[in-house]
């Protein structure tokens, strides 16, 4: 007589990191102060500070999460000041 199979565990899920939602602004470099929205109705995101009340918005889809509205808002900030990179 063979012996019966064992049916083996699933490996355990991992665990995804939580993303940030609040971020040091770039204008007056108060961490925790830049908070970011977004409404999906009207497919816009906004991040602005609660110190210096400096914000930026941006179009946004499905996929997008706050740290991107903060990324593009700090490539926004980054190419205003180098205005020189663009071409020509």
């Amino acid at each position: 007589m063979g012996k019966r199979k064992s049916t083996a565990k699933p490996p355990p899920k991992k665990r995804m990191d939580k993303l940030d939602t609040v971020f040091c602004c770039p204008f007056c470099n108060h961490g925790s102060s830049v908070e970011c929205r977004i409404d999906m109705k009207n497919l816009i995101g906004e991040a602005s500070c609660r110190i210096c009340l400096e914000s930026f918005s941006t179009t946004v889809n499905a996929l997008t999460e706050p740290i991107d509205i903060y990324s593009e808002w700090i490539d926004e900030c980054e190419r205003v000041n180098n205005p020189e990179d663009d071409g020509a």
